[in-house]
């Protein structure tokens, strides 16, 4: 994936479901479009030259990943939640 890409927005469940993830900072596994795995704690959505983006941090490193890119997260509480575009 290029950062050239346009951005797709999400479905808005699955955005909220992020967004509770911040509030609670949980732990979430991510699976992301490309096949890379990423573990850490969700710290907040942010919205930057309209892409939206999910901060997490990393072993305490704080990584931006583009929404779109996501194609799933997991967590105990919510489960397995499937990505889909808006």
């Amino acid at each position: 994936m290029t950062m050239n890409e346009e951005y797709q927005p999400i479905n808005c469940d699955d955005y909220d479901n992020l967004e509770l993830a911040c509030q609670r900072n949980w732990v979430l596994n991510l699976t992301l479009r490309s096949g890379e795995t990423v573990t850490g704690i969700a710290r907040e959505m942010l919205s930057k030259k309209r892409v939206e983006y999910l901060i997490i941090d990393v072993a305490g490193t704080s990584q931006d990943v583009r929404l779109d890119y996501i194609a799933s997260f997991t967590h105990p509480e919510l489960g397995t939640v499937v990505v889909s575009a808006e």
